[in-house]
């Protein structure tokens, strides 16, 4: 049996940008997306702590160091810059698998990988 669990999380980052004048997506900082373990064209989950919206969409590789969390197309329409969002991956695995598996999450400070 696959089930889909929890694979990366991009815990409370800050909307940078939202430019609805684009095809859509979510732009993020290299930094985090290595961090997180989250690839360009990846499907996530995006959670607006401030107005609830919760969306799907994919990534899109940001510039690296740059902080940069950012809405394109109808997305940028759920969120304000400086809202605080988590953005959420999941992963399909075997049962048994995801009994062990550990995702990645991360907790950025002012979108800033945090190395401790």
């Amino acid at each position: 049996m696959m089930i889909e669990v929890l694979k990366s999380k991009l815990h409370c980052v800050q909307v940078t940008e939202a430019n609805l004048n684009y095809i859509g997506s979510i732009t993020i900082d290299e930094d985090l997306m290595d961090a997180a373990n989250l690839i360009a064209g990846e499907k996530v989950q995006v959670v607006n702590n401030n107005n609830g919206e919760r969306f799907d969409t994919y990534i899109i590789r940001g510039e690296r160091g740059s902080g940069c969390i950012c809405l394109n197309g109808a997305a940028a329409r759920k969120v304000q810059v400086g809202d605080t969002v988590i953005i959420i991956s999941y992963a399909l695995m075997d049962f048994e698998e995801a009994k062990t598996f550990r995702p990645t999450i991360v907790f950025p400070e002012n979108n800033r990988v945090v190395r401790k």
